[in-house]
């Protein structure tokens, strides 16, 4: 299918005029649209691969708009087959707006850059524990993969993601992510074995363990004591093991109540990463642009005013809209994007976090 084609193809679905079109008997005729399908999240192993596009674009409900003249054709069924649907169109060389965490595009307004350095420092002066928290879609994920690619062999890290559990499972999530086998008819006193000489043994090895565990606000306060425990093995001037928690603000609130004054104690590097602003989201948006190969303007400055107010700054939020603009104005034949593509955006229902963040800034 050309991309002439798809474009047409995805105009019929994006701009379908509800007062045109076949009878009530074509529309029952017509067959399912075909669903795209969402790859899983990759790991920080696998950060380039992109969602496609939400499966409301391959399907659309409705009667094949243009009239067939013989009753033997079929309706064609538009199939959006590749999430760089847009990047030709737009002379760009891959997506700039994939929701997946990707350090190749991050931008460092001074917010992310204390974040970075906060946690940067954490590891490498050997702080016990490091916190950084911020809202869903902050960017704190990014940064982590950024901080992972960056450290060398004299480091063994070791990601827990969205930890949970009992004493025991969460000493077989960290064993995991180490590597290290745990069966589960083990008891803890012999999990607990293992995990002591593993850290031993990447000291005399010339190695520290940095334990990072993201979405840790999913931790109990139990969990997080059981944690402070783990620290307990490190001995005088001698770090062997290190914890960085990434979280949401609820992981801060958290550690700051008064029975978690000895977890508290013992961090000693933390950062909260806040939205965005007007003026970073005006740097933001062109920044990825031209790292997704971008040599023109594509968002209008009120266009870009628009898509801060909507969003409140998440970066989350930002890409997700700024896709779904690009989306629309491909099907359009549009290469600038304003106002108005981001209107039929919000017209068509298609931005579904628009009421989310409507809701966080009326309760900030």
């Amino acid at each position: 299918m050309t991309r002439s084609r798809s474009r047409k193809l995805l105009s019929r679905i994006l701009w379908f005029d509800q007062d045109a079109g076949d009878d009530a008997g074509a529309a029952a005729r017509a067959p399912d649209r075909a669903r795209d399908t969402v790859p899983d999240i990759p790991t920080y192993q696998n950060h380039r691969t992109a969602p496609t596009p939400p499966p409301a674009f391959g399907e659309s409900g409705a009667a094949d708009p243009v009239r067939r003249k013989g009753r033997d054709r079929a309706p064609m069924a538009p199939v959006v087959q590749s999430p760089d649907l847009y990047t030709e169109h737009f002379g760009l060389s891959m997506r700039p707006f994939a929701l997946t965490p990707d350090p190749d595009f991050l931008y460092w307004p001074p917010s992310h850059q204390r974040a970075y350095t906060m946690l940067e420092y954490g590891v490498r002066a050997h702080a016990p524990i490091t916190l950084i928290t911020g809202e869903v879609g902050a960017g704190k994920t990014t940064l982590l993969l950024h901080l992972v690619r960056s450290l060398g062999s004299e480091l063994k890290v070791g990601l827990v993601s969205n930890p949970h559990g009992s004493r025991a499972e969460l000493l077989r999530w960290v064993l995991h992510a180490l590597e290290q086998p745990a069966e589960l008819e083990e008891s803890y006193v012999d999990l607990f074995s293992r995990f002591q000489s593993f850290l031993l043994s990447e000291y005399a090895a010339g190695r520290s363990v940095v334990l990072i565990f993201d979405e840790a606000q999913n931790l109990s306060a139990e969990a997080l004591e059981e944690l402070r425990m783990f620290i307990n093995i490190n001995s005088g001037k001698d770090e062997v093991l290190q914890l960085v928690l990434i979280g949401q603000p609820e992981l801060r609130s958290l550690v700051s109540r008064p029975n978690m004054r000895q977890f508290a104690q013992r961090v000693a590097a933390s950062y909260h990463l806040s939205a965005m602003d007007l003026k970073t989201v005006r740097g933001y948006i062109p920044h990825r642009l031209k790292v997704a190969g971008s040599e023109r303007r594509i968002f209008t400055a009120p266009a870009i005013n628009m898509i801060y107010d909507l969003t409140q700054g998440v970066p989350r939020l930002v890409n997700q809209l700024c896709d779904l603009a690009m989306v629309y104005g491909f099907t359009k034949g549009k290469r600038l994007i304003t106002p108005a593509v981001l209107q039929q955006v919000l017209d068509d229902g298609v931005f579904f976090s628009a009421t989310a963040a409507s809701e966080s800034s009326e309760t900030q």
